[in-house]
């Protein structure tokens, strides 16, 4: 449809529109600099055609129905909910009438549909919340419009607009027509947080009863006429590549339809999942070295070779730390080593394509929807505009599904099947041929004076395929006065991607497991060390840190009240402390574990977090849980190792996963703010693996300092 410019014209065009529909449409663009644009927009567009190039629809029927289009991809951290929740605020309206629905890929629309960062909160604070109180000044308009009266003598409540003196209310689908009429307001005041009457309440996901009941739709559950399912053979090891293949058996399996090979790869086509399976398992296949096949033993040789080596261009280089250890009185070294990890989603990963010669449908579980339109754009060599991306919701990512090539496989195997297909992926195929968080080791020297006091510290860190294996402005950063990191790459086949909160999620590890045994060494107390050093970061010449030590020093000093620190805990159970600042959030934790006939219980954890501003409690409450959960999984279970190419761990079985009665009480607090809220999914996850291994310190007497746990390190 023509884009009608903003002038009468437009006006007469939106009149004919809303009048005939019915409803008022706003869209607007959160992301734009300077606030956000908003276009009154046709109906008959929703969600796709638009005036303006809007990034979120409100709709609002003649029937009151309030619809609120979600543009993020919903992973499971509950942006489905929180972000039309914003929008909601400030329209006034009563949270339980509300529609949400989820929006595909548009990219003139929506500037980051991603997943991914921790990111969808701290993007859209104030514009969502602008285009709820846009709308809701244009209704108030209407309705002073028809009582003639000032709008200034008018308030809403619960999707109604009231005059104050005369008491008189028009619910919001009465004024859909006269506010289609009215201008788009320029400039809108945004509620004071005292006035908010749902952000930072407990509201339920949208998505709740439907997952409860088994009724939601996640990427796997996906169907479409005439589709075919796809199973893959994909090379058994990284450094191996398909010769030759014979499928004449697979072709007599029941239900195989086609088979097609692919880019180093095979994919049997079926009427159903099984059938797949069952004419892969058929296929005759041969496959050949393409280089050395990979060992971790391997990689930790070359690590522990290149942690001896300075670089020519280190991370940080504060003072002179080579001047620093030559005139220390005491030096602790100390090295940790990181294993790989899968990302491990619940559900496998799968995607939906339909190439077709008048276009392209994808459709599935994806954290980056423009990514795998572009990608897939690229393959068929075709304009992104003749490719459709509809999000489903998706069983677990973690970082997994930031990656197309999943998406780019069922785009592939459409085209050369000419037919609608659904690839998924068994749990073996994506513990082989999936992207892990990058193997690692870490070696610290740090340097004391004659007072006990940090003065040095030298991190030189290697990691697979990673350009910077370090977070050089993290703390202790800045509260050391010598303080110099050096970050090596050890190039691999063995694919690597972000895992949640990347970095961060094995640095909090080490550091903060060194900062406890540099307290122990010196004979304080590690939260009090931790304080004095935040006192020392705040008064740092050099500036360079990306956090705020009064706000860290702050969720610190919750934590240990909230744990009890330094009071005694129940017989032969022992406490462990850590914090850590990432994605703009503040986290510290205190953990209550046991070891007995070495079997290690973590039985609570205490945790206080600065986010700024919380939306939506619960769902605030589940991120914090869930991260931590999933953060002791992995300290206690995850890794992954690779021998001659290939995965020693296939599944469930070999690559454990924390189970419910390891999982433990878990009690949060949130620092009550008026910051703009910060990111949440991934902040929890860090500090948990250094509280709970400070605390098997405080018990055995044994310091961790590899991944995952073992007592006999």
């Amino acid at each position: 449809m023509k884009t009608a410019s903003l002038n009468t014209s437009r006006r007469a065009f939106l009149k004919t529109t809303a009048l005939a529909s019915g409803a008022l449409f706003l869209g607007f663009n959160p992301f734009r600099s300077g606030g956000s644009v908003f276009s009154l927009n046709d109906p008959s567009g929703l969600p796709g055609e638009i005036l303006f190039q809007p990034n979120a629809f409100l709709r609002i029927s003649s029937d009151g129905i309030i619809t609120i289009m979600a543009p993020n991809p919903e992973i499971g951290q509950g942006v489905k909910t929180s972000l039309p929740l914003l929008v909601a605020e400030e329209l006034d309206v009563d949270w339980n009438t509300i529609r949400v629905e989820q929006a595909g890929l548009n990219t003139k629309s929506f500037d980051r549909q991603v997943a991914g960062g921790s990111g969808s909160i701290r993007s859209s604070w104030k514009s969502f919340r602008k285009a709820g109180a846009t709308a809701r000044k244009m209704l108030i308009g209407a309705a002073a419009g028809i009582w003639n009266v000032p709008a200034g003598e008018c308030y809403t409540e619960k999707a109604f607009v009231i005059h104050k003196a005369s008491g008189k209310k028009l619910g919001y689908g009465k004024l859909v027509e006269k506010a289609s009429q009215l201008e788009v307001p320029s400039d809108v005041s945004l509620k004071n947080p005292k006035e908010f009457t749902l952000i930072g309440k407990r509201m339920n996901n949208v998505d709740n009863g439907k997952i409860i009941t088994g009724k939601m739709d996640f990427g796997i559950d996906t169907k479409r006429e005439g589709m075919l399912f796809a199973m893959v053979a994909r090379p058994p090891a990284f450094g191996k590549k398909l010769k030759s293949f014979d499928d004449t058996a697979t072709l007599s399996v029941p239900g195989v339809k086609k088979v097609v090979k692919g880019d180093n790869k095979v994919a049997v086509l079926a009427t159903s999942t099984w059938s797949a399976i069952k004419g892969r398992d058929a296929l005759k296949i041969e496959w050949e070295d393409n280089g050395k096949l990979e060992n971790t033993a391997d990689h930790f040789e070359a690590f522990t070779k290149l942690i001896t080596q300075k670089t020519d261009k280190p991370k940080r280089n504060d003072g002179d730390v080579d001047k620093t250890f030559l005139n220390a009185a005491k030096i602790i070294e100390s090295t940790f080593s990181a294993p790989f990890l899968p990302h491990a989603p619940m559900e496998p990963m799968n995607f939906f394509a339909d190439v077709r010669e008048d276009g392209v449908e994808l459709y599935g579980p994806t954290q980056t929807p423009a990514r795998a339109r572009e990608d897939v754009a690229k393959l068929l060599g075709i304009p992104e505009e003749k490719i459709t991306v509809g999000l489903s919701r998706m069983g677990g990512g973690f970082g997994r599904r930031l990656q197309s090539d999943y998406a780019v496989e069922a785009a592939e195997i459409s085209n050369l099947a000419k037919a609608p297909v659904q690839v998924i992926w068994t749990r073996e195929d994506d513990m082989q041929g999936g992207f892990y968080r990058p193997a690692g080791m870490y070696s610290y020297k740090v340097a004391l004076d004659k007072n006990n006091e940090l003065i040095g510290w030298h991190l030189n860190a290697a990691a697979i395929n990673s350009g910077n294996a370090s977070r050089e402005n993290s703390f202790p950063a800045g509260a050391v006065p010598n303080f110099r990191i050096d970050s090596h790459n050890l190039e691999s086949k063995v694919t690597t991607a972000a895992w949640r909160a990347p970095n961060h999620n094995f640095i909090a590890f080490a550091e903060e497991s060194l900062l406890d045994e540099i307290a122990h060494a010196v004979g304080k107390d590690p939260v009090a060390f931790h304080l004095e050093l935040l006192d020392k970061a705040k008064a740092s010449p050099t500036g360079k840190v990306e956090y705020d030590p009064e706000r860290y020093k702050a969720v610190i000093k919750m934590a240990a009240e909230m744990g009890n620190w330094g009071k005694k805990t129940a017989d032969d159970t022992y406490k462990g402390f850590a914090a850590h600042f990432s994605f703009g959030t503040y986290v510290a934790q205190v953990a209550e574990v046991s070891v007995k006939n070495n079997k290690i219980k973590v039985h609570k954890v205490f945790c206080a977090v600065d986010c700024g501003q919380v939306v939506n409690l619960n769902g605030a409450e589940t991120q914090v849980e869930g991260a931590i959960i999933d953060g002791l999984g992995v300290a206690l279970y995850g890794e992954l190792t690779i021998k001659n190419g290939e995965t020693v761990q296939k599944n469930f079985h070999e690559y454990n996963l924390i189970r419910i009665p390891d999982a433990p009480d878990i009690e949060v607090k949130f620092i009550e703010n008026n910051i703009d809220p910060m990111g949440l999914g991934e902040p929890g996850l860090p500090p948990i693996a250094p509280a709970v291994c400070n605390a098997i310190f405080a018990a055995t007497g044994k310091r961790i300092r590899k991944l995952p746990v073992t007592l006999d390190n």
